[in-house]
């Protein structure tokens, strides 16, 4: 019998986004759940992390080392001078809530800085403690992971809109032949995004060029996301809520994990729920 050829397995997402040596991950989810906590924890910063939703209006951005088995036997073998590993910038992004594709919020503002970052850590709250303040009244992973989603979904529909009809006006009433192909790609991204109601990342099989004309535009569900569930410690050990969480403690262990997912965010979709 002949070997099976290399393409018979599942075929893997496409690679969306750039190519850099500084790139940018956000933190991102719901006001209060704790991801200035989790920045100051993963870059070793000491950002306010307060009880009140909105603790932090202007992002907060740290850059930390990658760790990497090959540089460090690299550095062993040839004993460098100086060792500069590579680094990844990690930002804190403000709580967004309901509406903050209309700006709700300063939701405008917020989105905007997850439109500069590469990927995205999406940390929802798992644990409960009345002394710490939900803005949606109760404690619910699901429902805060959709409503990050939807605002995220939301805000790329409200992108498209404007581009296909920029892109109608001189590529199809205007006769422009070089943009038709750009016109005609946006139209199949509005046909995922807005009728299907489906992230850009979730498609598999855009292509070269598609790819190309998704990364002018940025679009926030084109972006990697981890899945991050912040839970008390007890409800970890005792495995409450039956699903592989990540515990945010203040333990090294759990950032060195957290850094070597790094290395592999912007190639695959790693989901922890």
């Amino acid at each position: 019998m002949p070997p099976k050829k290399g393409g018979d397995g599942i075929k893997p997402p496409p690679i969306i986004g750039r190519f850099g040596t500084s790139l940018k991950i956000g933190i991102v989810g719901l006001p209060n759940v704790g991801k200035s906590t989790f920045f100051n924890v993963l870059t070793n910063s000491q950002a306010s992390a307060e009880n009140f939703p909105f603790c932090t209006i202007d992002p907060n951005e740290s850059r930390v080392p990658v760790p990497d088995e090959r540089f460090d036997f690299l550095c062993q073998y040839h004993k460098p001078a100086s060792k500069i590993p590579a680094f990844l910038n990690v930002v804190d992004i403000a709580g967004l809530v309901k509406g903050a594709h209309n700006g709700q919020g300063l939701g405008n503002a917020f989105l905007s800085h997850i439109s500069a970052c590469d990927g995205i850590f999406h940390l929802t709250r798992a644990f409960e403690d009345d002394d710490i303040t939900h803005v949606e009244g109760s404690v619910d992973p699901i429902r805060d992971i959709e409503i990050i989603h939807e605002e995220l979904q939301l805000k790329d529909e409200e992108m498209i809109g404007p581009i296909i009809d920029k892109l109608e006006k001189v590529a199809v009433r205007g006769g422009d032949k070089k943009l038709k192909p750009e016109y005609d790609i946006m139209c199949k991204v509005k046909s995922w995004v807005m009728d299907q109601k489906k992230p850009v990342r979730f498609y598999h099989d855009w292509n070269d060029k598609e790819i190309e004309v998704l990364n002018k535009h940025l679009f926030l569900t084109s972006k990697p996301m981890v899945y991050l569930v912040n839970l008390s410690e007890k409800d970890y050990i005792r495995k409450k809520n039956k699903c592989n969480f990540i515990f945010l403690s203040r333990g090294t262990n759990l950032v060195y994990f957290l850094l070597h997912i790094m290395k592999k965010i912007l190639v695959e979709e790693c989901i922890s729920i």
